[in-house]
């Protein structure tokens, strides 16, 4: 461990306010009597292009000659109080069965902050899948940005298909390495949607734009790459 590892400190807060426009935000925590900053870089590592205010966070924290900053994200809770609209829909489902959907891999088409929705499509699958801006704010995004890689628990709907939360490209990625070791089966790839593997899916350099792929198949990979090009997302 170098000594730069050893002055980082794990904090847990809230999320004042983030700007993506601007590229930064601050998140206030009990531990530290500053705001904390919050780069979009630092939260683009953790998968994610936008952040709802108020919701919960926890950070790796450095002191620097500016203030403290936030190096690494390591986990995003939803802002408290905020119940996601599921309609009839998803009015019989129990939240334990809400949270036992599979994830399926997407890629968001549009998103129009003020219209309040926007869509997403799921890879391998020719309908549109429904995003209600309260989903996303519970799911904790403040927005979503078109080509944008998502994971997405979703209901069918009487209109059609409707996503119910959303998460991070790379935090679908650590849930399903979660749920393998717990022996707990495949958290991705159900409903429709292809398996998923650390190795080749995650672009680092681009995560909100990562690279999905069929697990174990080169065919597949390859599809999916021809599929991102054909969006213009490749």
């Amino acid at each position: 461990m170098t000594e730069e590892d050893k002055a980082m400190q794990v904090v847990q807060g809230r999320v004042k306010w983030f700007d993506p426009a601007k590229g930064f935000g601050f998140i206030v925590s009990e531990s530290e009597s500053a705001d904390i900053l919050l780069h979009a870089n630092v939260l683009r590592n953790f998968g994610q292009s936008s952040i709802a205010d108020g919701a919960g966070i926890t950070v790796k924290i450095q002191a620097t000659q500016r203030g403290v900053q936030a190096v690494e994200v390591l986990k995003i809770e939803p802002p408290e109080g905020v119940v996601v609209p599921l309609g009839e829909e998803a009015g019989q489902l129990s939240p334990e069965a809400l949270i036992a959907l599979p994830l399926e891999p997407a890629r968001v088409k549009w998103f129009d902050k003020g219209k309040g929705f926007g869509f997403a499509n799921v890879f391998g699958r020719p309908e549109d899948v429904f995003i209600h801006v309260e989903v996303l704010r519970v799911s904790g995004f403040a927005d979503l940005a078109s080509g944008e890689a998502v994971a997405l628990r979703i209901v069918e709907g009487k209109r059609g298909r409707m996503a119910v939360q959303v998460n991070a490209w790379e935090n679908a990625l650590r849930e399903r390495e979660a749920r393998d070791r717990d022996g707990a089966g495949n958290g991705m790839g159900q409903g429709g949607g292809p398996g998923l593997c650390r190795k080749c899916c995650p672009d680092r350099r681009r995560p909100g734009r990562a690279a999905m792929c069929a697990r174990p198949g080169r065919s597949a990979l390859a599809g999916w790459r021809r599929e991102l090009c054909r969006r213009g997302g490749g």
